[in-house]
């Protein structure tokens, strides 16, 4: 294993172009094979000059990878988010049907883009135990945020409500990608000071977080909604049917990624978008409308 390390830091070593900012995915890419391979290397006096290389080039990616979120950071802070960030978007050939770019629930660099923009912190020992009905919490996958904005193209006269925000990274991404304003609503009152504080510290004026059940929170203001299964049972059906008196009252987009889009797909009061249904890719749906008797 050594071998292979000592290889991998050779290359790491002569290939220069890794010090471009838009190589972050090869970073982050070498960074994981670092850690993971490091993982078995023993502790001996011929493995020292080993670890001083590995500390070396961890050193320089780091360094890479920091001078671009510091820059995107500033960018967001001086309001050009969206043309930065919009940069890293991934491109697909067909953009409304070719899944292969946001498929998948594991996370890539993207998300390493987005963590070290945002600096979220998560708290270790402050978070209350789930209540029943509740799923554990992991935030949407970057590519897939991206994948939303991509999809709903929110405007100024629209507000996008994250449903079960968390950390805040859809409100956080949207809010610094488009001009809609963006409400994360999450009962967790850690994650919600964390999100804040975020907002605060990129001066998105446009992104709130609300620390409330959601089935209680005020959704009179959203145009779309957005779930990543932040519930399931008895507390998901309430949740629909709030937002289903929403949808009586105006035009709304309802968004979802997970095993909760199998459950708006049964509801006979909403019309997916699309004509195959993914769980694990963003999935929008629109009221049928005010003739449809399900409605």
């Amino acid at each position: 294993m050594s071998e292979a390390l000592s290889a991998l830091i050779e290359h790491l070593r002569g290939d220069l172009t890794l010090d471009r900012p838009e190589r972050l995915r090869e970073r982050v890419d070498a960074l994981d094979r670092i850690e993971r391979l490091s993982l078995y290397l023993s502790d001996t006096p011929d493995t020292l000059a080993l670890s001083a290389g590995i500390a070396a080039q961890q050193s320089r990616l780091d360094a890479v990878n920091e001078r671009l979120y510091r820059n995107l950071r500033d960018a967001i802070r001086r309001g050009d988010g969206a043309n930065c960030l919009r940069e890293w978007m991934p491109v697909a050939e067909h953009a409304d049907t070719d899944t292969s770019i946001a498929q998948g629930e594991g996370y890539d660099h993207l998300d390493a883009l987005l963590g070290g923009i945002a600096q979220l912190h998560e708290p270790a020992d402050d978070v209350a135990a789930l209540m029943p009905e509740m799923v554990f919490y992991q935030p949407t996958p970057a590519r897939h945020i991206f994948d939303l904005i991509r999809r709903i193209a929110p405007g100024a006269d629209d507000v996008v409500l994250d449903v079960g925000s968390g950390l805040g990274h859809v409100p956080l991404l949207v809010g610094a990608c488009t001009s809609a304003r963006c409400i994360g609503v999450e009962l967790e009152p850690a994650y919600v000071a964390s999100a804040r504080a975020a907002a605060a510290d990129l001066r998105l004026s446009r992104v709130s977080f609300i620390q409330a059940d959601a089935r209680a929170a005020d959704l009179s203001q959203a145009t779309v909604f957005y779930l990543y299964t932040p519930f399931t049972g008895g507390v998901l059906g309430e949740m629909l049917e709030r937002i289903r008196e929403q949808a009586q009252r105006r035009d709304i987009r309802l968004c979802s990624l997970g095993p909760c889009t199998q459950v708006l797909a049964a509801q006979r009061w909403l019309r997916a978008i699309d004509v195959e249904l993914h769980s694990d890719r963003i999935a929008v749906f629109v009221p049928c409308g005010n003739d449809d008797p399900a409605f």
